[in-house]
């Protein structure tokens, strides 16, 4: 089926006969395809993974990023003008190829020469991401999740019930739902007063390209709309375990406050918070190669985090 769908892929953009080799098999498949002198990211969608909408709502919003003058993989309209189709029964579409290597890979030691510089200058170009956003006007039915209240602490959250992950002990259980309880009555009192719009939702290491001196923002995938401390809390949070956080912490904010403002008083909620979506994440994950270790690893995380938040407010779970 992938075969298939690669080339009529090709076909549908123009490429046939094209050069591809796959690079990248996370959420998508991704294809590198050369063709009349230039590189291409042709992307195979995991099947229900998303709705056509939501992927043709995630190319627009790339393209608008790309016309104001953000460094990200800007669509690329097949020979009949469209940005998605489906080929072979897979949503597929093509993204312009961003040179460059990842800043690095989480659970793995930074190894930027200027670390500081590099925190300040993702800070930057989170908060550019985040003022083009909000000088755009999406499309009509423009359709994308939303890492509101709702999303991180509801029923069904966005990345799954975080408090129902089958690995957590008793006592973690209790912890996480007093967490949910806690954290969902000051998301409440909240709400309305913090910054909210267009987000990343996953602006990790292997999600920031450096080419020289410039940041290049990739993979779009959980992209929607949520509180813009969620995209400082996702940096932040993979970067804990650095020496020098207290640094990488203040670079990344007086980055993001060289180019815009944003009240920051929720900032170490969120970064729970997001701790909590990977516990959730990770449910329907776990026959995945080195999930085990990953899984525990987010439990851990999110229970020190959780204990502090309860603390702070007189409770002991």
């Amino acid at each position: 089926m992938t075969a298939a769908a690669v080339e009529q892929s090709l076909v549908l953009w123009g490429m046939d006969g094209a050069e591809k080799r796959l690079i990248a098999t996370r959420e998508n498949q991704v294809y590198r395809v050369d063709h009349a002198g230039r590189a291409y990211a042709l992307r195979l969608h995991r099947p229900g993974y998303r709705t056509d909408a939501e992927l043709w709502s995630e190319l627009q919003w790339m393209n608008a990023a790309a016309e104001g003058g953000l460094h990200v993989p800007a669509p690329i309209p097949s020979t009949s003008g469209e940005f998605l189709h489906v080929a072979d029964g897979i949503q597929v579409d093509v993204l312009t190829w961003l040179s460059g290597a990842p800043v690095g890979k989480t659970g793995e030691d930074l190894a930027a020469a200027d670390r500081t510089g590099l925190f300040y200058g993702i800070g930057r170009e989170m908060a550019r991401l985040h003022a083009v956003s909000d000088r755009w006007t999406p499309p009509a039915g423009f359709s994308r999740w939303s890492w509101d209240r709702e999303g991180l602490l509801g029923e069904t959250p966005v990345w799954g019930r975080f408090w129902e992950n089958p690995s957590l002990t008793k006592e973690d259980r209790v912890l996480f739902l007093a967490l949910r309880n806690e954290a969902d009555a000051e998301l409440q009192g909240l709400e309305g007063k913090l910054d909210y719009g267009l987000i990343h939702a996953d602006l990790v290491r292997e999600n920031v390209m450096a080419d020289g001196n410039k940041l290049q923002l990739i993979d779009f995938d959980d992209s929607g709309f949520g509180f813009r401390l969620f995209d400082l809390a996702t940096t932040l949070l993979k970067n804990m375990r650095e020496t020098d956080y207290p640094a990488l912490r203040d670079a990344v904010i007086a980055g993001y406050l060289s180019v815009r403002v944003i009240d920051l008083g929720a900032l170490d909620l969120f970064i729970l918070l997001r701790s909590a979506t990977y516990a959730g994440w990770i449910i329907t994950r776990m026959d995945e190669p080195g999930s085990k270790a990953r899984n525990q690893r987010f439990i851990g995380t999110t229970r020190v985090l959780a204990q502090n938040f309860l603390s702070g407010k007189g409770m002991q779970p």
